[in-house]
């Protein structure tokens, strides 16, 4: 059997070892140390802003950080985009606060300002007005960022911007996770780049950083003994892992090309004049993905075949591809959920499919991919 082509996986550039060995013969084998503080002042540089960046164990770690300082508490309330990963919603539970989701819209597959809008003018209503916006930035799209971070303004909401996917990416130039109030970026090992598993809050100041890493290390008085009047949490980087990533910040750049080249490659060589099959790329001028995932529709009624016939196919391949993100609002866990909007997320989630986009994919990699699938078209 050919070997495994794998929808995104771990791509080390070389240079990691270097960290990590420093951080052996200086023997800091912890959540402290020169390497966490350079991984936080690389991402700063790269991402040219004046926020600050505090490295945590995961992306999921950051939301919950950010809606903890956005104020959150059991009871709030706190609207998120339907159409994400889980690692988006959950931090709401972990709260004790109630999720609403949003809709998408079809130029970014992401949050709907309209449906936004009606959402929080429907609970403030309700006397619930939000305490927090949670929108996402899918598979590396920008949202459309300026017309929600207008939004909050307007009702004095706090903006998280889940960048988990989209570290890179850019509206205006301006690049994704440094809109909001907070930003969040993962390194788990799926990502553009990885410390295998990681992530990053990014905030306005300093006093916030300096607040999120003190819940981040068990909130610790200062005390010369251990004495805590808050509750605390263990989500502070290693020193180890934060070496990954000041390795993998080399290469950020040049992965990007790889997967921007992967979608120029679906969009141009495979599916550049099939029928049915929609590739999602950029609206326009205005935005710039990393494409971390490479995604499409398909439109069963023209093509004569559904999404999950591909993926089944692939699969006999081995060649990994897989269904979108299932909506928020369709998920058992949060099926008492209000939730805003019409059915854009339902249909991407029943026509879309991500396709094998990883930074080291060969051109014999992607040579297999188009033969498989064209054989795929034959057969269908």
């Amino acid at each position: 059997m050919n070997s495994k082509i794998w929808l995104s996986s771990p791509h080390m550039g070389g240079g990691e070892m270097k960290f990590i060995q420093d951080a052996f013969d200086t023997n800091w084998i912890a959540p402290v140390g020169p390497n966490i503080l350079g991984f936080e002042q690389d991402l700063k540089a790269y991402l040219n802003t004046q926020n600050e960046v505090v490295a945590l164990s995961s992306g999921t770690v950051a939301i919950h950080l950010a809606l903890i300082l956005s104020g959150v508490v059991a009871g709030d309330t706190v609207v998120c985009q339907s159409m994400t990963f889980t690692a988006s919603a959950n931090p709401i539970k972990y709260q004790g606060a109630t999720p609403v989701f949003i809709d998408s819209e079809m130029d970014t597959w992401n949050m709907c300002p309209k449906a936004l809008e009606e959402a929080i003018k429907s609970l403030i209503l309700k006397g619930k007005k939000p305490k927090a916006i949670i929108v996402v930035h899918l598979y590396g799209m920008p949202a459309k960022i300026d017309q929600i971070s207008a939004i909050a303004k307007k009702y004095k909401i706090s903006l998280i911007e889940d960048a988990a996917e989209a570290l890179g990416s850019s509206y205006k130039g301006q690049k994704c996770g440094t809109f909001g109030d907070f930003g969040i970026l993962s390194f788990n090992g799926n990502k553009i780049i990885t410390t295998s598993g990681g992530g990053a809050l990014i905030c306005k100041t300093e006093e916030l950083k300096q607040r999120a890493i003190f819940l981040a290390t068990q909130a610790r008085d200062k005390a010369p003994h251990y004495q805590h009047s808050e509750l605390g949490y263990n989500f502070r980087m290693s020193n180890i892992l934060a070496g990954i990533g000041r390795g993998q910040m080399e290469v950020l750049d040049k992965h990007i090309e790889y997967r921007r080249a992967n979608n120029k490659f679906y969009k141009e060589e495979l599916f550049n004049s099939t029928d049915g099959i929609h590739v999602f790329k950029e609206p326009n001028e205005n935005y710039c993905s990393n494409h971390w995932l490479s995604c499409i529709l398909i439109d069963e009624s023209k093509t004569g075949f559904s999404p999950e016939a591909l993926r089944l196919f692939l699969l006999q391949e081995n060649i990994e591809s897989s269904p979108l993100w299932k909506p928020m609002h369709l998920q058992p866990i949060f099926k008492e959920c209000n939730y805003y909007g019409n059915t854009i997320a339902q249909s991407l989630f029943e026509k879309g499919l991500c396709l094998p986009s990883g930074s080291n994919l060969s051109s014999i990699d992607l040579k297999r991919i188009k033969s498989s699938i064209e054989i795929f078209f034959l057969n269908s």
